[in-house]
C-alpha cells in the first residue's frame, strides 16, 4: 500500500473514528456484562428488611374482560398480609364484560377489591391511572402503590420482595422482572424472552450498579407514598413514556429507585411483528421524547442522583441512536473499501471479532440469569444477533472458511467479485433493517407469518428494534398521530 499523506491521514483517522463510534453499541453491552458481577456487591440488599405497607394496586384496564379475572385472582393469593392489599381497577369506559368480571370480585372479596368506572375513557394509560391515584392517595390508609397491567401475573412472593426495600426511606420505587410468560410459546415471543433477560436481568442490574435506573417496568412498579407525592401524585401525561418520566422525575427528586430481580412477574407479550412493531414504536417515541425534554440532564452529572452519569448517558444514547450509529459505521466502512481496502479489510475483521467475542460472552451470561429461558429459548439466544450477522463473526475470525466456500460451490473469486461480496459485508447493518421492514410487510399475507419469521432469524433481532427505532424518528420528524394502541391481550400467560 502506497505511504498516505498526512490529508489522507486525516480522513482515515475521521473514517476510523466514526466506525468506532458505530461500535459504541457493541461497547457498550461488553460494558455492561463485565460491570454486571458488581451486583453482588453494590446492590440495596443490606438495607432492605422485612416490610408490609399498606398497598393499594391501581390496575388501569380498557376491555380487559379476557385477563383481569384471573389477574385479580392471583393478587389476592399471594404471599402479603391480607388486610394490608386492596385492588382498585380503573375501568377506562370499557364496552366488554370487564365492568361484570370486576363487579362480581368486588362482591366476592368486600373491601379487597374496588371497581372504579370511567364514563368517558380512551385519553390514554396516563389518565386512568391518575384516576386511580387521586382516590387511593386521598386515603390515609394508603402507604404504597403498585401500578401494574391488567394481563400479568405476579409470582406468590413477588409482592414481599419488593416491598423489603421500602424499608429504606430513601428508596421512592421498585421494579420487578418482567418475564415472558406465555403458555403457547411461538418465534417472537420466545425472542422477547432473551430481549427481556438481557433488559432487565442484565441491563439493571447494572443501572442498580450505577445508581440510575432508566424505566420502572409499567407491568410492575411499587411506590411509596411519598414518592407519589414528591412528584405532585400524579403520572405524567405529555409524553408517550409516561413510565420513564415517573422515574425520571423520581430520581431528580432525589428519591432512589431499584430493580428486585427475585420478584418475577409473568407477561403475555405480541406474537407477531406488526403487533410487537406498535407497541415498541409507543416505547421507542417516548424515549426520543424523553430525550429532548431532558436534555440538560444528559452528561451532566449531579449530587442528587445519577442520571447524568457518562455510562448512564453511554447507555442511553447507544439504544436511542443505535440504527444511526450502525449506518454511520457502514457509510464509514464503505469508503474505507474504496479508498483503502487494506485498512477497511482490517478494521471489518477486527469489528467483528470483537463483536463475536462480545456476543459470545453476553449470551453464555444472559442464559444462566434465568435458566427457564435458556431451556426455553436456546435457538433464540444463539439467533439474537441474526444469521447474517453469525456468518460475518465466523468470517472475520476464519477468513479462508468463505474462500473455501465459495470454491466449493464453483464460483471464482475475481478482484470484482471480492468487492461485490465486502459491498454486502459492510453495508449488513442497513440490509438487514430493510429485510426487517420487509418482514413486516409480508407478514400480513398468507404464508407470511413464515416468511416473516425467517427473515427475522436471518436478519436478527437487534435489527428488528432498530428498524423500530428508525420508524419512531420518521413518526416524531413527522408529528403522526400519537395515540395509544392497546396490545391486544387474550389470557395465554401461565398463572
Amino acid at each position: 500500500m502506497a505511504e498516505l499523506t498526512w490529508l489522507e491521514t486525516v480522513f482515515v483517522i475521521l473514517l476510523l473514528i466514526c466506525v468506532l463510534v458505530g461500535t459504541l453499541p457493541v461497547i457498550n453491552t461488553g460494558l455492561q456484562f463485565l460491570s454486571l458481577p458488581l451486583h453482588a456487591f453494590r446492590n440495596h440488599y443490606a438495607k432492605a428488611a422485612p416490610y408490609h405497607p399498606r398497598v393499594a394496586v391501581v390496575i388501569p384496564a380498557w376491555n380487559e374482560g379476557l385477563v383481569i379475572g384471573p389477574a385479580i385472582e392471583r393478587l389476592l393469593q399471594l404471599e402479603y398480609p391480607a388486610d394490608r392489599l386492596r385492588v382498585f381497577v380503573v375501568d377506562d369506559a370499557s364496552t366488554d364484560d370487564t365492568p361484570d368480571i370486576v363487579n362480581t370480585k368486588a362482591a366476592a372479596y368486600p373491601g379487597r377489591v374496588v371497581h372504579l368506572r370511567r364514563e368517558v375513557g380512551g385519553e390514554g394509560k396516563a389518565h386512568t391511572l391518575n384516576h386511580g391515584l387521586d382516590i387511593v392517595l386521598a386515603d390515609d390508609w394508603t402507604e404504597a402503590v403498585l401500578i401494574m397491567d391488567a394481563d400479568v401475573i405476579f409470582a406468590r412472593d413477588s409482592l414481599r420482595k419488593l416491598t423489603r426495600h421500602l424499608a429504606d426511606e430513601k428508596v421512592g420505587a421498585v421494579t420487578a422482572y418482567i418475564a415472558e410468560g406465555s403458555r403457547d410459546r411461538n418465534y417472537l415471543t420466545r425472542f422477547i424472552a432473551i430481549e427481556y433477560v438481557i433488559g432487565q436481568l442484565s441491563a439493571r442490574r447494572t443501572q442498580n450498579v450505577g445508581g440510575a435506573i432508566a424505566c420502572l417496568a409499567g407491568g410492575a412498579q411499587l411506590h411509596s407514598r411519598a414518592n407519589l407525592e414528591a412528584i405532585g401524585g400524579r403520572i405524567p401525561t405529555g409524553t408517550l413514556a409516561e413510565d420513564t418520566m415517573t422515574t425520571f422525575e423520581s430520581q431528580i427528586k432525589g428519591r432512589r429507585m431499584v430493580f428486585e430481580p427475585h420478584a418475577v412477574v409473568y407477561a403475555e407479550e405480541p406474537r407477531t411483528v406488526d403487533s410487537l412493531w406498535k407497541q415498541r414504536l409507543r416505547w421507542a417515541r417516548g424515549n426520543v421524547q424523553l430525550t429532548s425534554i431532558y436534555r440538560k440532564l444528559w452528561f451532566r452529572p449531579s449530587r442528587e442522583h445519577n442520571l447524568g452519569s457518562i455510562p448512564f448517558g453511554l447507555a442511553w444514547f447507544t439504544i436511542l441512536l443505535l440504527p444511526a450509529f450502525m449506518i454511520l459505521a457502514a457509510a464509514a466502512m464503505l469508503t474505507l473499501l474504496i479508498l483503502h481496502s487494506e485498512i477497511a479489510d482490517f478494521v471489518f475483521r477486527f469489528m467483528w471479532i470483537s463483536a463475536a467475542c462480545i456476543y459470545l460472552f453476553s449470551m453464555l451470561y444472559s442464559v444462566q440469569l434465568d435458566p427457564r429461558i435458556g431451556r426455553q429459548s436456546w435457538r433464540e439466544a444463539l439467533m439474537f444477533p441474526g444469521l447474517g450477522a453469525l456468518i460475518l463473526m465466523a468470517i472475520a475470525l476464519f477468513p479462508w472458511l468463505f474462500e473455501r466456500v465459495l470454491s466449493e460451490l464453483g464460483m471464482a473469486l475475481t478482484d470484482q467479485t471480492r468487492f461485490t461480496w465486502a459491498v454486502i459485508f459492510y453495508l449488513w447493518g442497513p440490509i438487514s433493517m430493510l429485510g426487517i421492514w420487509l418482514a413486516r410487510a409480508v407478514e400480513r399475507f398468507p404464508g407470511g407469518r413464515f416468511f416473516a419469521g425467517l427473515l427475522l432469524y436471518i436478519c436478527g433481532y437487534g435489527s428488528l428494534l432498530c428498524a423500530i427505532t428508525v420508524d419512531s424518528y420518521i413518526k416524531e420528524w413527522r408529528h403522526a398521530d400519537a395515540a395509544w394502541i392497546k396490545t391486544e391481550k387474550v389470557g395465554r400467560v401461565d398463572s
